[in-house]
């Protein structure tokens, strides 16, 4: 069973790594992974009553103060959620309060620790008794929290940064510094207030990302129209749709017009005409006019939830970049912390006066915690996925946008990616004695059952009666054949001809060993697609290339309008597809393959990053790495642009982040660096850095 847990009050993003690494290594624990930007955890273990108090009591071994709460990826009773978002909303709101308490206290005792510092220790030469009373006082209100919490590390044998702030307060007394001492609790509690507060936005801000989904729904039942909870709409129900409201399921208009707003869906800003037959999913927001449909999902099959679920699971699949900086941080923080062992302890051999080393120590101990990359990091992969999410582009994972972001090269599949996938029929060959409605009918009836769209183009063209045909079959890749009249009846590409043809065209249809007829096809290039070649050249691709089983006539004729691309491959059956883009990851950095997630499945699987066009399938959605939701190629330089913005923030803080720190750290190692330096390289840089990273969310591309 996968749940997810909600791990309440949980500060420190080193710790959430232990606990994390502390529970996936206990028994009968799966797929854990903890998401310190939501406090989110997921894992799959066998259904457990007690489920809640097994990993209470994991958490508590490695971190205090840390509530979890249920929450299980299955449905709820209406009841459970209204009173999960109550106590979900009155937690935020209790917090923000929290905080502002906390920090005009910090403000204020700041305040006191300046003025010791500026008057009463200089101005008025007060005693070091007085004067270490009042930091003390200062010391106590201010930071009294950090050091239970650095003290409770110590007894668990686990070193984090209040592990260090602890032994610098305590260091600095037993060398007389009082002031100083006062000074680093109050620094660290300003530094991490405002790091609370930026994490807490940057929550805040993805939640908005997926607060797509309407809570309710105006049935029509009986001929009275009623508000029920969206989750007990059933597939079928006759729904109102009030002007500017959410559409809350998958439903198709049957009554009234209106605009809609999809771009929260699909990222496309310019609004749809909605009218009788309109397909409508949910998330979108009606216009100026009221509307009836007909719902055709239930609420958690629905778009808008499956949105949120995609989004939400997607920060699970780390970056390569993410499970590093995790490995990084239980390395770095022992070596940081022999090094200030070794500036206190070495030097004082050969130079003496032991104080001052220890001090210079003292500084790089503080200096050392790698909070600011620990959090940073996946903070900016999730807020990268949060972000294209507003674009229509669905990630399943950071190591997708880190893939998307390396790539240099793109595979394109034709037929309903770069064209829109209508196929119709240009004309009809009939050969011997069969007319072109004999031909149609029997094209037709043989391909009924088929979802290709040379397929689809033949029975959408045909409006009469379908003939009877037995033992239908469709060969991958080969056509399909079905038995009429006691012979064997095909409809098959030019490649799997065994007859040389007198007219080139794109499917055959053989009858009992001889041609009888053939159809020559048209499918119309996207209006999109040129721009989109274009902007991707422009990005650093530098093979753009189209596969399809088509002809190599037809490939060409696309290719002439499509001059951005590099290469065309026709005539490809899906294993060629497959070892196409094996080839090309052998010459390239990267390959994303862009398709229809269904017939592509295996190349997608290929390639670095897989792309799906459109929501409409749910077989698109599970194959691919990543889903145009608008069923546009529009999204696709925009998710480019974002994917190399996050992958570059997250190096950007990780080299700000060790480079402060380095400088610190020598500073003191030459005694030009003070303590509070120390914690400012801590809680000012880690603070930095999260605003670095959310500020993808409000990325404009």
């Amino acid at each position: 069973m996968k749940y997810k847990l909600i791990m309440n009050g949980l500060d420190c993003a080193h710790c959430a790594s232990k606990v994390e690494k502390k529970i996936a290594q206990t028994e009968g624990f799966e797929e854990v992974s903890l998401v310190f930007a939501t406090k989110s955890l997921y894992f799959r273990h066998v259904k457990d009553d007690n489920i809640i108090e097994i990993v209470q009591q994991l958490t508590d071994s490695v971190e205090d103060g840390v509530s979890v709460s249920f929450e299980k990826h299955k449905e709820h009773t209406n009841e459970h959620n209204h009173e999960h978002n109550h106590e979900h909303n009155h937690e935020h709101e209790h917090n923000h309060e929290n905080n502002k308490t906390k920090l005009s206290s910090i403000l204020l005792f700041a305040a006191i620790a300046f003025a010791l510092a500026a008057l009463l220790l200089d101005l008025f030469k007060v005693n070091e008794i007085a004067t270490a009373v009042l930091s003390a006082a200062a010391i106590i209100m201010s930071g009294y929290k950090v050091c239970i919490s650095g003290v409770k590390s110590v007894m668990k044998l686990h070193i984090d940064e209040t592990t260090l702030m602890t032994v610098a307060v305590i260091a600095a007394f037993c060398l007389g510094q009082f002031v100083e001492g006062a000074m680093v609790t109050i620094l660290f509690g300003i530094g991490e207030t405002l790091e609370d507060k930026a994490v807490e936005n940057s929550r805040r801000s993805i939640e908005k990302l997926a607060n797509i989904k309407a809570d309710e729904a105006i049935i029509i039942e009986n001929g009275v129209e009623k508000a029920v909870n969206a989750e007990d709409v059933k597939i079928g129900a006759e729904i109102i749709i009030m002007p500017f409201s959410k559409i809350p399921l998958d439903c198709v208009v049957y009554e009234g017009k209106s605009n809609i707003d999809t771009s929260a869906i699909t990222g496309e800003s310019i609004p749809i005409s909605a009218c009788n037959g309109t397909e409508l999913l949910s998330g979108m927001v009606n216009g100026e006019g009221l509307i009836k449909a007909k719902t055709t999902k239930v609420l958690k099959d629905s778009t808008a939830s499956r949105i949120i679920k995609l989004v939400e699971e997607a920060s699970t699949t780390k970056s390569k970049s993410e499970k590093l900086i995790t490995r990084f941080a239980s390395v770095y923080t022992p070596i940081v912390i022999l090094i200030s062992l070794a500036i206190m302890f070495i030097p004082p051999i050969f130079l003496g006066n032991i104080n001052v080393w220890i001090y210079r120590g003292l500084v790089c101990l503080v200096a050392s915690c790698p909070c600011a990359i620990v959090i940073s990091v996946p903070l900016s992969y999730y807020s990268g996925i949060g972000a294209a999410s507003k674009y229509g582009v669905l990630f399943k994972g950071g190591r997708f946008l880190e893939a998307l972001a390396k790539a240099d090269a793109a595979a394109f599949d034709k037929a309903g990616t770069l064209t829109e996938g209508n196929l119709t029929i240009e004309s009809i060959i009939p050969y011997k004695n069969y007319s072109k409605d004999d031909i149609l009918a029997l094209a037709a009836s043989l391909e009924k059952n088929s979802a290709h769209p040379i397929a689809k183009a033949i029975t959408s063209s045909y409006r009469g009666k379908l003939l009877e045909m037995s033992d239908y079959t469709e060969h991958s890749g080969s056509g399909v054949s079905a038995i009429y009249n006691g012979k064997t009846i095909k409809c098959v590409g030019i490649r799997d001809l065994r007859i040389k043809p007198v007219d080139k065209a794109d499917a055959y249809l053989i009858y009992d060993g001889g041609i009888i007829g053939a159809f020559r096809l048209k499918d119309k290039v996207r209006a999109e697609a040129d721009s989109v070649i274009t902007s991707l050249k422009n990005s650093g691709f530098k093979k753009l290339v189209m596969l399809t089983g088509d002809s190599v006539d037809n490939a060409k004729k696309i290719k002439t309008e499509l001059k951005g691309l590099t290469e065309i491959k026709a005539n490809l059956l899906p294993e060629d597809k497959l070892k196409t883009v094996n080839e090309l990851k052998t010459t390239s950095k990267g390959v994303c393959f862009i398709g229809d997630g269904i017939n592509d499945a295996p190349v997608i699987a290929a390639s670095d990053c897989g792309f799906a066009m459109g929501l409409g399938s749910d077989a698109a959605i599970a194959s691919a790495d990543a889903v145009l939701t608008s069923g546009s190629l529009n999204a696709l330089p925009k998710a480019v642009k974002l994917a190399k913005k996050t992958v570059l923030t997250a190096k950007t803080n990780i080299a700000f982040a060790l480079i402060i720190k380095a400088l610190v750290i020598i500073l003191a190692s030459f005694g030009m660096a003070q303590i509070w330096m120390g914690v400012v390289a801590d809680t000012g840089v880690c603070m930095l850095c999260v605003l670095w990273a959310t500020r993808i969310l409000k990325t404009k591309v």
